[in-house]
């Protein structure tokens, strides 16, 4: 909003200093300031209403056993990553582009998911919340509805986005020489599905101090450079067609929001670093989840997602493969699904897995960009 009311008064006399706010990077850093001093002075005042409303942490009691100290920490801290994530995206990237609201409209409403789930556990005192199926049926009825208006929503949707929509970038293949490109129906039930898949690993991920946010803000600022460089023009040359990416401008705002992402998860992650003041919950976790699937989707890095969010997949694909396991041959693979918990139970001290999944994480984010330059 800023951008709007504020840009047009560049041309006024003592004014032209405005004219900084054409530039996404000025803008990338204004909106990740504004999340995280919005986080960093919100989240003392939060936690003590959280405190006060008795919403605390629900401990399931076959896990390990340093967790049992956990029970009763403030839970849903996620609340107030995405009010400051909202706000930040809102006040600095340009209101006009529609690919902004389809992200935000994702985010928050996994969001409210999240907390439908949070609230039946804290009303219940059970780890078991919202049931898996209703909360799956929300999850795509909100991705079928938003991926359809990316297909079909010709009258608000940029145009750069009509010509390129269905098509897929694919690793270490020019976009320009060999898109893949799927019809309609696939391609909306292809997009969901990363949105929905992306949301609910990164909610799998979300068990200890720091664990999910740290690989959540390297996947941000991973995304933050892509959407850039997918709209960048620099001597009247766009990177994209230099680098083999999709060549799209109004993806560029995009970057807002990952930076706004990056914001307000530093200033989460100071109160939620071992041992925790605050735990995200679901209403932070699926949302969070679900803002990068759309990043995934919205700059056409769908199957470059898997490798970037490497240890969101892992996370998931080992509660499949450990319940797929014990429902068909009896017996479990990991001592403790999610992977995390496996390594607890080996031995590792907290701190020791979380930063270790975090390097990791880095690892695969420099992975994810060197890409661009093995076309």
């Amino acid at each position: 909003m800023i951008y709007y009311f504020l840009y047009p008064l560049h041309t006024q006399p003592g004014l032209s200093w405005l004219n900084v706010l054409r530039y996404v990077p000025f803008r990338v850093l204004a909106a990740t300031m504004t999340a995280m001093l919005l986080t960093f002075g919100l989240y003392p005042w939060f936690i003590r209403r959280l405190q006060t409303k008795q919403i605390g942490q629900v401990v399931r009691d076959d896990g390990p056993q340093s967790h049992l100290s956990k029970a009763g920490t403030p839970t849903m801290g996620g609340a107030l990553i995405l009010l400051a994530l909202i706000l930040s995206t809102l006040l600095w990237a340009d209101p006009g582009n529609a690919l902004v609201w389809v992200v935000t409209a994702i985010t928050a409403t996994y969001g409210a998911v999240g907390w439908i789930d949070d609230a039946a556990k804290i009303r219940r005192k059970s780890t078991g919340g919202l049931a898996g199926r209703y909360k799956l049926l929300l999850q795509f009825a909100i991705a079928l509805g938003l991926c359809s208006f990316l297909w079909y929503g010709d009258s608000g949707l940029p145009r750069d986005w009509i010509e390129s929509r269905g098509a897929l970038g694919v690793p270490f293949i020019a976009f320009q020489k060999h898109p893949l490109t799927l019809p309609p129906f696939a391609y909306v039930i292809f997009a969901s599905f990363v949105i929905v898949a992306m949301s609910n690993c990164v909610n799998l991920t979300d068990g200890l101090d720091g664990l999910a946010i740290g690989p959540v803000m390297t996947n941000a600022a991973t995304y933050m450079v892509l959407a850039y460089l997918a709209g960048a023009v620099f001597f009247r040359h766009a990177i994209a067609d230099y680098l083999g990416i999709p060549f799209l401008p109004s993806a560029s705002q995009l970057a807002i929001f990952a930076g706004a992402l990056i914001g307000a998860g530093t200033g989460f992650l100071w109160f939620n670093t071992y041992p925790a003041q605050v735990f995200m919950g679901d209403v932070g976790s699926l949302a969070l989840g679900g803002g990068l699937g759309a990043l995934a989707v919205l700059t056409k890095n769908e199957f470059l997602s898997v490798v970037l969010g490497g240890i969101f997949v892992v996370e998931g694909v080992s509660v499949i493969a450990q319940v797929a396991s014990f429902r068909l041959t009896g017996k479990r693979i990991f001592l403790m699904a999610p992977i995390h918990h496996h390594f607890e139970k080996k031995g590792w001290a907290e701190p020791k897995v979380i930063v270790r999944f975090w390097i990791i994480s880095i690892m695969l984010a420099i992975a994810s960009l060197a890409t661009l330059k093995l076309r």
